[in-house]
Parts: C-alpha cells; structure tokens; sequence
C-alpha cells in the first residue's frame, strides 16, 4: 500500500506541471526578495528624502503605548520593543509599492509570453489541409474539385 502511494506521489512530482510550478515559486521568491530590496533601499529612500526627509518605514500611529516604556516613540523599532501597538502605515505603503512592481512585472511577463505564443500560433498551418471524400472515404487534399481515388466531384473546400 505504501509503495503505491510513493509511486503515485513520485509520478505526481516528476510530472514536467509540478517540476515548472516548483522552479516558479523558487525564482519567484528569489525575484519578491529583489523587488523588496528595490523598494526599500532604492525607490522609499529619494523619496522620503524629497518629501521632507521621511523615513517611510518609521511612519506609523501609536494605538496604544508599551508597558515596559510610555511614548512617544522616535522609531517603530523602538515602539515594538516597548511592546506598544501601532498602525504601520510606512510599512504598509512599502508592501503596496512592492506588490504595483511585483504585478507589473509578472503583466509584462505575460503580455510578451502572449506575443511570442500568438507569433508561433500565426507560423502554424491555418485550419486542416485535408478533407473526407463523402463517397469513398479517401483523405484528400482540401483544394482538390475531385476524388483521385474515385474521381467523383467534391465541393471546394471542406
């Protein structure tokens, strides 16, 4: 019984599916940790800088102060080691930068792997090239105005 199972799952997972999808979620991965990078150290610092030099991971609203230290806090680092409640708002607006990039990459990714696909699709043969003779039921080329087999008249086309 276990051996079947195995065998079932080994099938399952050396399917070419499930070998892409894991290759996917590795490179995606891979790919999340750079836009985040790009994001937070590239993009949020200028434009913090520019905006009156905000740090935009250190906005946040207090919602409750810490017991182990009262507020204010300077930072949110400070505030969670206070143990204080906060309204991350910096953070917040850093992950829906991050997810605008995310989506316009996989968008682009997809607009040129339709591209590509609808170029190969126009490459291939439009529509079948043969056709039954009605009479004999000889293949036959589509074009042809009469059976080569049987030699009755065909209508052109299908």
């Amino acid at each position: 019984m276990l051996k079947k199972i195995l065998s079932e799952f080994e099938k399952f997972a050396v399917r070419g599916n499930v070998m892409d999808m894991a290759i996917g979620i590795i490179i995606g991965s891979a790919f999340g940790k750079i836009v985040n990078s790009l994001v937070s150290d590239v993009l949020m610092p200028p434009l913090g800088l520019l905006m009156g030099k905000v740090d935009f991971a250190n906005i946040f609203l207090t919602l409750h102060d810490g017991k182990k230290i009262p507020g204010p806090y300077d930072t949110l680092e400070m505030a969670q080691k206070a143990g204080a409640v906060t309204l991350n708002l910096g953070v917040f607006l850093n992950s829906v930068i991050t997810f605008v990039i995310v989506a316009f990459a996989v968008f682009m990714l997809v607009k040129a792997m339709n591209t590509l696909r609808s170029r190969f699709d126009a490459n291939k043969a439009v529509g079948p090239t043969q056709k039954n003779c009605p009479y004999c039921c000889s293949k036959v080329d589509i074009r042809a105005r009469k059976c080569p087999f049987c030699t009755s008249a065909l209508k052109p086309g299908k």
